[in-house]
């Protein structure tokens, strides 16, 4: 019976170990066939995968790392992240196959570890999770939110705030100003104003605290999204707490500021129906109210969107414009020309209104071109492939988070002339938009993920910058020439400068 028992126990033995050979041998040769599929990229290491190549390259913008990356591997790229299986996009044509012909099986959005510490996270339109309510804040956003209609319908913050910047920038003529300083309090005064009108007597905490949680969002480290095990390593360091503080602090402005707009709703002056005057609040409680949405908005949504309108909106538009008036003064002839131009168009006005500006061709050539050399978001917000999906001839599998490098691709001497010149004339020549369908320029992105408030975004630059260039002649810095003005950037939720741009402003007399 023991030499039988043996006999069994060794034949089970060799039966189950041929089985599991033929089982890790079957999955070898499956990993090796998936790998063979995958994009090119450089060797990966056991835990940190291919973290090692990047180091002597720019990690601290980087979009150049990458760059460099790509220009040894390709226009499609795969890198493992310690965890995290990333493919990285550097050209137009991989551009067009991933946001044109697999938009639909990339529409998700990876919510960051950043994200994933606020409450919020998953309810605001950057992140929110493919599926219903994306659809319905998606909706939303394009057709009340951000529409073109409902942009030209805050034309009058615009023009009220603008008029105080020039005012402000007035108090400074002759002397040295920070223009970085009060282009982005222009900025975050009219998002405030848009988000919830302009009776909130903590307007200015909350944007302060606003731009304290970019600032801080853009510090916390990204290691936990590459090693999730290395989540304590913000906690230790205090900036999830200081996170938290800040959303604690500004979710109590919130509440009042919600609660107000509640209590308008009740009152018998209201009538439901939309208004030119309506902020962000308004139009989120009337369609709750309406009983039109398949899903309801609660309080905590409608604070979700007002983050993802500070976060989006105040940034990126002070930003480009900050890089639009740096630009020009190392180009004094496209300064030269663009005011050129807009003071012929608007000749004599002592005062600027959004109808005015329609006509300024060059300006908005100068915008685009400032956009494409100088983009606030040089990597686009990430997706990630609900499905396999091929491309290029590479299969890229199911939850792989997929990174466009927009910098690399406008900067692709095969597609632009003179990549690293400030050229407006270019966008004469070729008039590209940035709506998503020339994929040499994205810079809102594409597709069903394209960003929402870009007309939003391009208002709240097209004015102010027309009224600086009317109102005022530039300088830069006694004994700074040109060239000698810094150009470093920050990289953080948006791309902007490092040091903040200091000028000379002179009233230009010409104007009766």
């Amino acid at each position: 019976m023991e030499q039988q028992f043996d006999y069994f126990s060794v034949t089970s033995l060799l039966v189950f170990l041929t089985f599991l050979l033929r089982l890790v041998w079957g999955w070898k040769k499956s990993s090796d066939k998936i790998k063979i599929r995958l994009p090119p990229g450089p060797s990966k290491l056991p835990i940190i995968g291919s973290l090692h190549h990047l180091i002597g390259l720019n990690v601290d913008l980087p979009y150049y790392a990458l760059t460099d990356l790509a220009n040894k591997y390709g226009p499609l790229m795969h890198l493992q992240l310690g965890k995290m299986s990333l493919v990285v996009a550097s050209s137009a044509k991989m551009f067009k196959e991933l946001m044109k012909e697999n938009d639909l099986a990339i529409s998700q959005r990876p919510v960051p570890y950043v994200a994933r510490v606020l409450e919020d996270a998953g309810r605001d339109i950057a992140f929110v999770p493919y599926g219903d309510y994306w659809r319905q804040i998606r909706k939303i956003s394009r057709m009340e939110l951000f529409s073109v209609k409902k942009v030209q319908s805050l034309h009058y913050i615009r023009e009220d705030q603008s008029s105080k910047l020039v005012e402000s920038i007035r108090g400074h003529a002759g002397t040295v100003m920070n223009l970085s300083k009060a282009v982005s309090d222009y900025t975050s005064t009219v998002v405030a104003r848009a988000a919830f009108g302009s009776g909130c007597k903590d307007q200015d905490k909350f944007i302060r605290l606003s731009l304290e949680m970019v600032a801080a969002a853009g510090a916390v480290s990204t290691l936990p999204d590459m090693f999730p095990a290395l989540g304590f390593i913000p906690i230790l360091s205090g900036k999830k707490a200081f996170l938290k503080s800040i959303q604690t602090e500004a979710d109590k402005i919130l509440d009042v500021i919600i609660d107000e707009h509640i209590q308008k709703t009740k009152s018998n002056e209201y009538d439901g129906k939309e208004s030119d005057k309506e902020d962000i609040v308004d139009v989120l409680l009337r369609l709750e109210k309406s009983g039109e949405l398949e899903i309801p908005i609660t309080t905590q949504d409608i604070k979700a969107v007002i983050w993802s309108v500070f976060a989006g909106g105040t940034d990126t538009s002070s930003t480009t414009t900050l890089w639009t008036m740096s630009e020009l003064m190392r180009n004094p002839k496209v300064m030269e020309k663009v005011q050129a131009e807009i003071r012929e168009k608007l000749k004599g006005k002592k005062e600027i209104y959004e109808s005015d500006i329609q006509d300024l061709h060059y300006m908005r050539a100068v915008i685009k071109e400032a956009l494409r050399l100088r983009i606030p978001g040089p990597l686009l917000l990430p997706r990630e492939t609900m499905e396999p999906i091929e491309v290029d001839g590479y299969v890229i599998p199911e939850r792989t988070k997929i990174l466009f490098n927009a910098w690399a691709v406008t900067r692709d001497p095969q597609l632009w002339e003179n990549p690293e010149s400030f050229i407006p004339e270019r966008f004469i020549e070729n008039p590209l938009d940035y709506k998503g369908t020339n994929y040499e320029f994205t810079p809102f992105g594409s597709g069903r993920r394209i960003c929402p408030g870009m007309n939003f975004g391009i208002a709240n630059v097209e004015l102010p910058l027309a009224k600086l260039l009317y109102f005022f002649n530039w300088q830069l810095p006694p004994g700074m020439q040109p060239h000698e003005l810094d150009m470093t950037a920050k990289f953080g939720v948006v791309c902007g400068r490092k040091n903040d741009l200091f000028l000379i402003p002179t009233p230009y007399n010409n104007i009766s």
